[in-house]
């Protein structure tokens, strides 16, 4: 680990020349201003993410560039387009950083598609993958790797990956021990001539089954017995790996090896490609994807912005509640998750969190107060299970790093591996940012210290001097001898630490917790808090007005390729907590009328979400309803990663059977259906106003917005890989057809018209007035308005209110109170223009029950804007007519 410590340390020297830092959480400003595109880079307005692959390549998107720009899109958001493992379905598992993916179309087709979009005013945003590389099947796929495993040490990619040649590299594939394995002669030994390497001829591999190894030079002769043990890495099996792993995964992915991106080389071998087209403007901006799992990732986000030129970049950075993007970081923003938690708790009724959360204790015994025991339950799990190896290389270095010092010598193993396991249990965010031998910024150390205060409380009294020993050698601070600050164990020990803890936030939190929590599931979103519950249009306010100062160009986004449900799923389930009573009573005669069918061993928690799932996709009249197979399939995915009763690793099929069974009758009785249609006729109105609403803030509130494939309409898109599905957009009701069909001047007959109404509105509207809504320019500002049912805010453009939204929350309250009455909204000066709905109004003091009346939303765009009303898109030109 000691090249990559020194690597880091290279890395923050080379981001601090790059970048003027006043301290580690002082915005950071490079020749550009840090937190926006240098001038000669393009700031995207409104993205649209696509997930690429053999059913929709880089040749299909180009049909798509007419309906994209039509619609509003100023940039193809593109998933990775580097060369990825044999049936990729989303391109993250690099194998070959040196070619673009042939499956998508290759180089050429790439450039095709950026000439296309680029002929009309449009952009291309590709995400990238700088922590890990695929461990293939084959594993000749990654020739890097395979060059590791055949050479060691003598490789010339010996310093790419986050491992140690010390050892052999464990390779856990192996269906049974490696005894049995051997003794069944299972594995076999050929010559193969390997694909990219046919210069050298036949080489001799490895075989078992579909996988490949190479053989190190002179051993082929060998008893395979003797062979095993004289290759530079070890063959094992499968459950091996979490006890035993010895290369950094991706969290837990065995599949995934971490690469060392903080080292230059590796920097500029797995970066040349996409920066090469970066500078032919084939690419003109970048996601980042997870940067947490680097050594260094503000070190590495300076370089990258470097290499760039300034580029936008946006980081998938997952913040806690409470928590910042570090100022110093020389990017955009995130790419929108701690913005789309909050779109959808400013939807969740309050009042309805003691009814749910009593329907949930019924079905599952989780008492609602106990998210946080259920939060640490999980993590220990984790700790314990798939990342018992990271926990006990983690623990074992620092016991390493203080037996070298007669004054800390006392400080055992055991004690030492407490101390972490409760710091990581503790921290209530993915990690914090301490590069080694530059001291941390007060705000981290305090992060730190809260964390080690709640940690204190699990761990014995004698043990709490060993704590305060390993905090100190994680911020840096002084401690033994002078000689053990300089340590490159001490670095290790500091970077590891860091990028443990994300990885047991995520699997514990993310990946675990939040399919066993089931309070009310829209919460349990990626980045999410469900801790929670509901959001108020203060908090909301504060938190958008604080974020637009200081990243005015970050991403918001409501739906992505990794969220745990579709945007229209959440939304539907949001309005649960306004109809709490109404649904509890619902679930209970769903569960009498099919007792005889629902098996008796059936967890209460899967059966919790379950509930919830069936009402969150009930949209049999839509384009995209939910099917048995695709309810199953979900359903199997969350119970495994509950890891209550059916685990990944050891999955209990009669059970999964039962439950999928019980889901099937439930989607597909009549008696259900009847139940669940008089409920979708009851909260019908509230529903459309949360998924029209929701979309609209997605659309407006700040920053550069995102629009997932498919999701101008409504979709019942859950986890990965279900909310990968095609989209139908040539079809005789696809999208491309209803766009068309709506600007002619139809009236939307659906909700999925609806929505497609708003969003190419609303996309258009940015298209046209692009300064306000992104760059230094725009700004942020609340709007009054007397109700809470309400919430109102202007986007400025130069300090100046330029578009008015007015979004209506917590609609069945409402009613309930009469409507609007007397309330109303106070209107900046001059003549607004109604974008959706068509007419004008005049600034001032207004009645919503005039402003808004029963409209989910309204959107005003100020009339100096050189915006003309037509009869077919009321106030919003046609994105080919709009200013780029």
């Amino acid at each position: 680990m000691t090249d990559a410590v020194d690597a880091a340390v290279d890395s923050a020297d080379r981001a601090a020349s790059a970048v003027s830092v006043d301290s580690a959480e002082t915005p950071a400003y490079a020749p550009w201003s840090g937190h926006v595109p240098a001038p000669e880079h393009r700031t995207p307005v409104t993205t649209y993410r696509l997930q690429l692959g053999a059913d929709l390549t880089f040749a299909d998107v180009e049909e798509l560039v007419p309906y994209l720009s039509d619609l509003g899109v100023t940039d193809l958001y593109l998933s990775p387009v580097l060369a990825a493992a044999p049936g990729s379905t989303h391109g993250y598992d690099v194998v070959d950083h040196r070619r673009i993916s042939s499956v998508m179309g290759g180089r050429a087709r790439l450039e095709s598609l950026a000439a296309a979009a680029g002929a009309r005013g449009m952009g291309i945003v590709v995400d990238i993958v700088p922590n890990h590389m695929a461990v293939p099947t084959p594993g000749w796929h990654n020739l890097p790797l395979w060059s590791v495993l055949r050479e060691g040490p003598d490789s010339p990619y010996a310093a790419w990956f986050d491992l140690s040649l010390d050892e052999p590299i464990l390779m856990p594939i192996l269906g049974r021990r490696i005894g049995a394995v051997l003794a069944d002669e299972e594995l076999t030994l050929e010559q193969v001539v390997v694909p990219g390497q046919e210069e050298l001829g036949e080489q001799w591999v490895l075989r078992y089954y579909d996988h490949a190894f190479p053989v190190a030079q002179g051993t082929e002769a060998l008893p395979m017995h003797v062979l095993v043990e004289r290759q530079h890495y070890r063959l094992a099996y499968w459950k091996v790996g979490d006890e035993e792993i010895n290369y950094r995964r991706f969290f837990d992915v065995g599949t995934l090896a971490a690469i060392r991106v903080e080292n230059p080389d590796v920097f500029a071998g797995s970066h040349g490609l996409i920066l090469e087209l970066m500078g032919a403007g084939v690419i003109g901006a970048l996601r980042v994807d997870h940067p947490d799992g680097l050594a260094d990732p503000g070190g590495y986000l300076a370089q990258l912005a470097e290499a760039t030129g300034g580029s936008w970049i946006a980081a998938e950075k997952i913040l806690a509640p409470s928590e910042s993007l570090p100022t110093s970081w020389p990017v955009a923003g995130t790419t929108g998750y701690d913005a789309a938690w909050r779109i959808d708790q400013l939807q969740v009724d309050p009042a309805g969190a003691a009814r749910l959360g009593a329907l949930m204790q019924e079905l599952t015994g989780d008492a609602p107060v106990d998210y946080d025991r259920i939060v640490e339950e999980a993590k220990r799990e984790v700790i314990a299970g798939s990342l018992a190896a990271e926990v006990d290389r983690l623990a074992r270095i620092l016991d390493s790093l203080t037996s070298q010092d007669v004054r800390l010598r006392d400080h055992t193993l055991r004690d030492l591996r407490a101390c972490v396991v409760e710091l990581l249990v503790a921290a209530d965010q993915y990690r914090v940012y301490v590069v080694p031998g530059t001291p941390p910024g007060p705000e981290t150390a305090a992060v730190l210290h809260a964390d080690a205060e709640r940690a204190r409380q699990r761990l014995e009294p004698d043990q709490g001097e060993t704590l305060d020993l390993v905090v100190a050698i994680l911020l840096g601070e002084p401690v033994g001898s002078e000689g053990l600050s300089e340590s490159p164990e001490r670095a290790e020990a500091i970077i590891r630490f860091q990028q443990v803890c994300g990885a047991v936030t995520a699997k514990g939190v993310e990946d675990t917790a939040f399919y066993r929590w089931t309070h009310l599931t829209s919460l349990t979103e990626v980045g999410g808090n469900p801790a929670g519950f509901a959001l108020s249009a203060d908090e909301a306010h504060a938190w958008a007005d604080r974020v637009q100062n200081i990243w005015p160009d970050t991403m918001v986004t409501s739906t992505t390729h990794d969220t745990k449900r579709g945007e229209d799923v959440r939304a539907r389930l949001d309005v649960l907590a306004s109809y709490a009573d109404e649904w509890s009573d619902l679930v209970h005669r769903l569960r009498a009328m099919t007792a005889q069918e629902r098996p008796l061993d059936l967890d209460g928690r899967s059966e919790n979400l379950l509930w919830q799932t069936l009402w969150g996709t009930w949209a049999p009249e839509s384009a995209d309803p939910m099917d048995p197979e695709r309810l199953s399939a979900y359903l199997i995915k969350a119970s495994r990663e509950q890891k209550i009763w059916t685990t990944w690793t050891a999955p209990d099929l009669p059970r999964e059977q039962a439950l999928t069974d019980y889901a099937t009758h439930l989607l597909t009785n009549e008696e259900v259906s009847h139940e669940l249609e008089a409920f979708a006729t009851l909260t019908a109105k509230a529903v459309r106003t949360a998924i029209l609403a929701n979309k609209a803030l997605a659309l407006t509130w700040m920053g550069v917005s995102d629009i997932y494939q498919g999701s101008e309409t409504t979709r019942t898109s859950l986890v990965d890989p279900d909310n990968r599905r095609t989209v139908d957009y040539a079809g005789p009701g696809g999208l491309v057809n209803l766009l068309e069909r709506l600007d002619s001047g139809a009236t939307p007959r659906n909700l999925d018209e609806d929505k497609l109404l708003l969003t190419s509105r609303l996309a258009r509207l940015r298209a046209s007035r692009p300064d306000t809504f992104v760059g230094p320019r725009s700004g942020y500002r609340a709007i009054p308005v007397t109700t809470s049912f309400a919430f109102a805010y202007a986007r400025l453009l130069d300090e100046v209110p330029d578009v008015v939204v007015i979004v209506r929350r917590l609609s069945k309250r409402l009613e309930q109170l009469g409507g609007w009455r007397e309330e109303s909204v106070v209107l900046p000066e001059g003549t607004w223009e109604d974008v959706l709905h068509g007419g004008t109004v005049e600034g001032g003091n207004q009645p919503l029950a005039d402003v808004v009346a029963d409209a989910p939303v309204v959107v005003l765009a100020k009339v100096a804007s050189q915006i003309s009303p037509t009869e077919s898109a009321p106030l919003v030109q046609p994105a080919e007519e709009a200013a780029p």
